[in-house]
């Protein structure tokens, strides 16, 4: 294997910050950590591109700053996608079995896939991923693989993502500018649980919130499926802009008082200490007690959470959650948060840690890592699926319309 071709890149363009990870194929096929890039995010705001060039200078600073650690040209990359304006749907598609003897090839598979993706979209919508849940021969439930099989009559449940094309196309383009290829978009709740998430979590049932800096993104597994998307439109942003607000500093200044001294529960604060605060427009500062920064911060982490709460028990799944809850991204490591979490969900909560690669130090051993680390292990997946050969129905569960390349690996 060529050395350009051992190489995989992961980027995560995130709202408040954009992080890329470089990773080499080891001769054993364990991923090693080449170069880390982390650079503050501009010109996006909740996942959009608001500002082409602001968001090609972050996301080149980050490639970057990898670049140079890794000895190594990021020449193709795999990009997260987030925001409010994803949207996720179940499907499903059903055909009958051609041929003499009903046995299911791939082109039946295929025939099927297409029928589960033929629905109606609006004119400015594209499909991102079709996520497959289950195969259904005759009538027979939860197949993972009907190829081969004997039937009548195949049917397919799927999960669909759609995007605004504008929104993949804005973030593809400004990569494109940086001189990196992207190979493949991927939604930024799927990427983190790859990287976070254990199988037996999926196949038992867990939920997956990813707290960024603009949104915080859901995904529900069950059976080893996704069977729900959603993205609620609140993050760490919002946190910190109350902060900001409530002891009149700046923006700045307030996420550096989250960072360090933010607790999401008042009452785990033991000690009465005190912050220097830095006023908005003068260089005089004052003292205030790190408590009032945890009465300003709880009442927003209990308003997100709240909201993940309500969208898990309206799609029902609630009691089937045995894995329970998992935090993760950068906001997940705001202290008194994972307690806050199980008390406002009553469900078994835990953080996420990105694992999976050789070489992870401090620096992208944490949730905020989460994205970057899974994008670099979805990258490796569809490596050894072209590697070797094997024909997937339903493939690695993951479909990215606008790019053609990939559909052998996932049909």
């Amino acid at each position: 294997m060529a050395k350009k071709e051992r190489i995989i890149v992961g980027l995560d363009v995130g709202t408040t910050e954009t992080r890329a990870l470089i990773c080499e194929v080891a001769a054993d096929g364990r991923l090693e950590v080449l170069g880390v890039g982390v650079a503050e995010s501009k010109g996006l705001r909740q996942g959009v591109v608001v500002k082409l060039d602001d968001a090609i200078r972050s996301i080149k600073e980050a490639l970057e700053e990898a670049e140079m650690m890794a000895g190594v040209q990021a020449e193709s990359v795999y990009v997260s996608l987030g925001g409010k304006h994803i949207k996720g749907m179940n499907s499903q598609g059903s055909i009958a079995v051609l041929g003499r003897n009903r046995e299911i090839t791939k082109e039946d598979i295929r025939r099927v896939m297409e029928a589960a993706q033929a629905v109606v979209l609006p004119s400015d919508r594209e499909i991102i991923h079709v996520l497959r849940q289950q195969f259904i021969v005759d009538n027979q439930e939860g197949i993972d693989d009907p190829l081969g099989m004997l039937g009548t009559r195949l049917e397919v449940s799927v999960h669909i993502i759609t995007s605004p094309i504008t929104a993949s196309m804005n973030i593809v383009s400004a990569v494109n500018r940086t001189g990196a290829y992207v190979k493949a978009t991927v939604l930024q709740s799927l990427a983190s649980a790859e990287a976070t998430l254990a199988s037996d979590e999926k196949e038992l049932g867990v939920a997956l919130v990813d707290m960024g800096g603009g949104t915080s993104d859901l995904v529900i597994f069950l059976h080893g499926a996704v069977c729900h998307t959603a993205v609620v439109p609140l993050g760490g942003e919002h946190i910190t802009s109350d902060i900001a607000i409530g002891l009149r500093t700046p923006i700045p200044e307030a996420e550096k008082i989250k960072r360090e001294h933010g607790c999401a529960m008042a009452s785990l604060l033991t000690e009465d200490s005190e912050v220097e605060v830095p006023s908005v427009g003068s260089k005089r500062t004052r003292s205030v007690p790190c408590k009032l920064i945890s009465d300003i911060i709880q009442p927003r982490a209990e308003e997100i959470l709240g909201q993940v709460r309500e969208e898990i028990r309206r799609t029902g799944f609630e009691k089937q959650l045995g894995g329970g809850l998992v935090l993760t991204g950068g906001n997940s490591r705001l202290p008194g948060l994972l307690e806050l979490a199980e008390q406002t969900t009553d469900l078994p909560v835990r953080q996420g840690i990105p694992e999976g690669l050789n070489g992870m130090n401090n620096t992208i051993n944490n949730a905020s890592f989460a994205t970057a680390v899974g994008l670099v292990r979805f990258g490796n997946r569809i490596r050894l699926a072209r590697e070797s050969n094997e024909p997937r129905a339903g493939g690695g569960r993951l479909l990215g319309k606008s790019f053609e390349k990939l559909k052998g690996f996932f049909q």
